[in-house]
């Protein structure tokens, strides 16, 4: 039975539930060797919204195995009866709201054949409509390139329908090398001169979380923070809704025990006025979420807590790279990661056998014809 922790009148179990424990050690192991890092996928994080986030949608989690059993594939997915504005019944890949990327974990050697099993179990499935929808991807990421081979040597179609670019860190200068090159001499003056003005107002400390610290504090300190802001005022803060904030509770206190967590913040006088979460996965980089005082925007924590980020980042000889998870055009993080990773949606056919098959044909041309109708239109307009 697990002892209950107090930390500022919430209640932590002492080790979080594992459930179900086979498949979190399978998965764990998975998620360490895969080909395409997604730390949303990793049982830390994908347990939790399995239990929070799911709202009432049915999430199946497909596995796909090798010869000897080894799990060489995962993909949470739903079925669906929309795609966009479309009524035809499709499989979506499950990316929650606070799901930032979309690849299956894939075993690195196995990616082909995995795609060619989760392929094969959506075939067969009367649940999964038409198509598979993929989103979330890197269309240049291995885990995508990988499935355009697979869908080219079996003869099932495939097709990029969205696109955007989102910031990511991938560099192999040093810090102040990086920043003199991406950063204007006015910018970095200007923020120089905001770190002063900042110091000149109380006792600034620049902390890094340490395996020593409480880590149960940290997450109450940034549930505190970002609801005092405007997430917390629009009802978009993880704290203003149970599901998010046990979720986040949940998933960082497994992902620090798994040390997926790094967590960086600028205290004044004490007290957390920026705080950063990233996670991470074997040597790839996730920056997922940020928060900071608004009542001292003037000094820009939240520009300052980032460069403290990009610092610690590139000064890191275990990490390649770090994706934001940021929208694109972002205007903050956009200015100062100069790096871009291409983030796509696509479409995949399923065959089947007689009638089914036939359907799902018609279903996957109907759609992309549509949808290349619909884009004609708004070209002409313009």
């Amino acid at each position: 039975m697990d002892v209950p922790t107090t930390v500022a009148g919430v209640q932590y179990p002492e080790r979080p539930p594992s459930k179900p424990p086979h498949k979190a050690a399978c998965w764990r192991d998975l998620a360490s060797a895969s080909i395409d890092p997604n730390p949303f996928y990793h049982p830390a994080l994908l347990l939790p919204a399995l239990d929070h986030l799911t709202e009432g949608a049915s999430v199946r989690v497909l596995e796909a195995r090798d010869d000897a059993g080894m799990p060489v594939a995962l993909l949470p997915v739903v079925a669906r009866s929309r795609h966009g504005s479309y009524t035809v019944r499709n499989t979506a890949n499950w990316m929650h709201d606070q799901c930032f990327y979309g690849a299956p974990l894939m075993r690195s050697g196995h990616e082909e054949q995995a795609w060619a099993e989760l392929l094969r179990q959506l075939d067969e499935a009367a649940w999964a409509g038409d198509f598979l929808h993929l989103g979330g991807l890197d269309i240049d990421g291995p885990a995508a390139t990988a499935l355009r081979r697979c869908c080219d040597k079996t003869g099932r179609a495939i097709r990029i329908i969205a696109s955007h670019e989102r910031a990511m860190l991938r560099s192999g200068l040093d810090p102040d090398a990086y920043w003199r090159a991406h950063a204007g001499t006015k910018r970095r003056k200007e923020l120089r001169r905001l770190a002063s003005r900042l110091a000149e107002t109380g006792r600034v400390e620049h902390r890094t979380f340490e395996e020593s610290d409480d880590v149960r504090c940290w997450i109450e300190d940034f549930l505190t923070l970002e609801r005092s802001g405007w997430k917390g005022k629009n009802g978009t803060a993880l704290d203003s809704h149970a599901g998010t904030r046990d979720w986040f509770r949940d998933a960082i206190l497994r992902a620090a025990g798994d040390g997926m967590i790094e967590m960086l913040r600028i205290d004044l006088n004490g007290a957390a006025i920026a705080m950063l979460v990233n996670l991470r996965v074997g040597r790839a980089g996730f920056s997922y979420k940020i928060a900071f005082d608004e009542r001292f925007a003037r000094y820009s924590p939240g520009v300052l807590v980032e460069l403290d980020n990009l610092a610690q980042a590139l000064a890191d000889p275990d990490l390649d790279w770090m994706d934001s998870c940021a929208a694109p055009d972002h205007p903050m993080i956009d200015g100062i990661w100069a790096e871009r990773r291409r983030i796509g949606q696509f479409r995949v056919a399923l065959k089947g056998q007689g009638a089914r098959a036939i359907r799902r044909r018609i279903a996957y041309a109907a759609t992309g014809l549509a949808e290349d109708m619909v884009r004609a239109l708004k070209r002409k307009r313009w």
